[in-house]
């Protein structure tokens, strides 16, 4: 059952590839002056997008993995200008990559095209900050990963703390702007996806200042620009045009698809679940408890799926881990104090990035006998939990899933398989 589950994944991975996905949206389209590619899936879409313009100037805002790898697929013609930043806080890097990104636009004749292709991550890839200095938008980017804000209020926040974001990418050239974006955010809402630097921005300087409010940041420098009068992001484009070609629905059907296709019946519970990791394995534990109790919404053997992103409220001293395998922790924890607990359940949590958090693993399996196996070493979930230290729970048990950076991003995967 393992298997099944790991190999849904990486089918999904495939089948709702950022190339596959891209195809049909480049077609009867005319040649744009201008390829630019930003985000955690950008070179496999500007290789998609060069297969079918070939020759067109290109350049690509990519993520450095560990030890400032490459991500997969990193084939690109030689007159592809890549550039890499890191993820999730913005460095110098990500600065020189927004002001060339600006350049490169700006160059355009009026009435040119560019074509924009935008995956999550683009935020901290693309960060030239307005208001206050690199250091200062780190720390707050630091503080707003850690408070628990989900990624609609970091976003907001970032739009108004840059010179890029929130449609001031497409605001800076006089060619027709047409995003063609995969969404890792719930909702998929343009605007909120790599805050949106080719859309139009619904919120204002008092959204922002409201998110800070809300988790009790300081941010004084950032404070002081958003009351300073500054002028807004853009509400309206008229120069730009986007389209969503994939979401985390998207990988979730396919993952369905491979898992039935073996005989077992599937059920998608939802791609709009966010909130605590482990609020949400609390709600996991409980559809568990009715599947097996009542049958509902299905009676087993099936695998329930569900996507999402979820959030990690961090405290001092937190060890390694990420929403996913913190969700996996918490699930373990939750069934390990029921009577049935762990018998005839496998379950995988991971990111489709492949990256969970401050881990380099994309998630992790819990086995019927997860719990037993970290008895044996000395393991209490619970303690590991406190100190949200998953990924050295999961990596002690073998239980991580490793697949490197996948150049992939919509959002996160859950499968609970009930036998």
């Amino acid at each position: 059952m393992r298997a099944l589950l790991r190999g849904a994944f990486l089918h999904a991975l495939e089948a709702a590839s950022p190339a596959r996905l891209l195809e049909p949206a480049l077609q009867d389209r005319p040649a744009p002056d201008l390829i630019l590619a930003v985000g955690k899936a950008s070179v496999p879409m500007a290789g998609a997008a060069l297969n079918a313009f070939p020759g067109v100037p290109t350049l690509v805002v990519t993520p450095r993995g560990p030890a400032g790898q490459a991500p997969p697929g990193h084939a690109l013609p030689a007159h592809a200008e890549v550039l890499f930043a890191p993820h999730p806080v913005p460095d110098a890097a990500s600065e020189h990559a927004a002001r060339r990104a600006l350049a490169r636009l700006g160059a355009i004749r009026a009435g040119g095209r560019a074509l924009v292709l935008i995956s999550g991550g683009g935020s901290a890839l693309l960060s030239l900050p307005r208001g206050v200095t690199l250091a200062q938008k780190q720390a707050l980017t630091r503080d707003l990963l850690a408070s628990g804000a989900d990624i609609h209020e970091i976003n907001t926040v970032r739009r108004h703390l840059s010179g890029v974001k929130g449609g001031q990418l497409a605001a800076a050239t006089r060619a027709h702007v047409h995003s063609l974006i995969l969404s890792d955010v719930v909702g998929d809402v343009p605007a909120v996806i790599a805050s949106g630097p080719t859309v139009p921005d619904p919120t204002t300087h008092a959204d922002a200042l409201a998110v800070l409010d809300r988790h009790g940041l300081p941010a004084p420098e950032a404070r002081a620009h958003l009351r300073s009068g500054a002028p807004d992001t853009p509400g309206d484009l008229p120069n730009a045009t986007w389209q969503i070609i994939g979401s985390n629905r998207t990988f979730l059907e396919a993952a369905r698809a491979f898992i039935e296709a073996r005989g077992l019946r599937a059920v998608i519970l939802g791609d709009t679940f966010t909130g605590e990791a482990r609020s949400l394995a609390a709600f996991h534990a409980s559809v568990i408890h009715s599947v097996r109790t009542h049958g509902t919404p299905l009676t087993p053997p099936v695998a329930v799926l569900s996507g999402g992103e979820a959030t990690v409220t961090l405290t001092p001293g937190a060890g390694r881990g990420g929403r996913n395998l913190e969700f996996a922790l918490a699930l373990l924890t939750e069934l390990g104090e029921t009577g049935p607990g762990l018998r005839g359940l496998h379950a995988l949590s991971a990111g489709t990035d492949g990256q969970d958090g401050s881990s380099p693993a994309a998630g992790a399996f819990l086995t019927p006998d997860s719990l037993t196996r970290a008895g044996h070493l000395g393991l209490d979930p619970r303690d590991f939990l406190r100190r949200h230290d998953s990924h050295a729970f999961f990596e002690a048990l073998g239980d991580t899933l490793h697949t490197g950076l996948t150049g992939h991003n919509l959002n996160d995967f859950r499968a609970v398989a009930l036998t």
